[in-house]
């Protein structure tokens, strides 16, 4: 199975449906949470995947909605509603154990996932995670005219750092966001944890990884701050980090 292989869809309920691509077999599965505007079929999930065939671990990776090729409009989304469509995929589309690979915004999601269904979450692994980021990486630094548009106009248009097209951020993001905060008091996470960040990331600061290692109740956390890579944490030896992220939390999972 590669990244142009026929996507399956599950059926979530009033028309919407997730996109995956799911690889089968044994042992503690990898299910992997992409970015904010992102989707399944990117290089950090390609790896994952890779990985998983080579070591014939299950693998599930998927689209939330208004992502990729799943249904839905990409600004209906927020945090409640992207970590219930991966408590759908995982509940639904995925067995036994499961170790978390969560991206940017992938990485807020894996806290609300091992929160929401600790037995099933073995271990987590985060890329440049951004837990509270509506808050801590926008609101925080919005100017108070921005804070005026985006209550009055329900949305504002920011600079994409990836394309010439500016990324949209709605009022009801920021609001979701502040019923979702996971860094303002302690984690009650206790599996194994592993955190990936780069020194240069300029979206999110690698502070986030500390402050999330420091939350968290468990007492297996190791985190890696690489000093010279950025957000996208994709070159080749980043991958091969991840990789070995994923070596050795596959062994203490089983």
């Amino acid at each position: 199975m590669t990244g142009l292989a026929q996507a399956d869809y599950l059926e979530i309920g009033s028309g919407d449906r997730l996109a995956y691509r799911r690889l089968p077999g044994s042992g503690a599965g990898v299910t992997f949470l992409c970015g904010h505007g992102s989707d399944m079929d990117g290089t950090k999930a390609l790896e994952v995947e890779a990985w998983a065939r080579e070591a014939g671990r299950p693998c599930l990776r998927f689209d939330y909605r208004g992502h990729g090729l799943s249904s839905g409009d990409f600004l209906d989304g927020n945090i409640s509603s992207w970590t219930s469509d991966c408590l759908a995929a995982i509940d639904t589309l995925t067995e036994g154990p499961q170790i978390l690979v969560g991206s940017s915004l992938g990485g807020w999601l894996m806290l609300n996932v091992a929160l929401a269904r600790p037995d099933r979450v073995a271990g987590l692994i985060g890329i440049a995670a951004a837990p509270d980021f509506t808050e801590d990486l926008l609101w925080a630094e919005f100017t108070d005219e921005q804070r005026a548009r985006i209550e009055a106009d329900g949305v504002i248009a920011l600079p994409n750092p990836y394309s010439d097209e500016p990324v949209k951020y709605p009022w009801h993001l920021i609001t979701d966001g502040r019923d979702n905060l996971r860094l303002r008091g302690g984690l009650d996470i206790t599996c194994p944890v592993h955190l990936l960040h780069g020194m240069q990331d300029e979206e999110v600061p690698w502070q986030t990884a500390t402050s999330t290692a420091e939350c968290l109740a468990s007492r297996d956390v190791e985190l890696s701050l690489v000093k010279g890579a950025g957000h996208r944490f994709s070159e080749p030896d980043q991958l091969a980090l991840l990789r070995g992220a994923l070596e050795r939390m596959a062994a203490q999972t089983g």
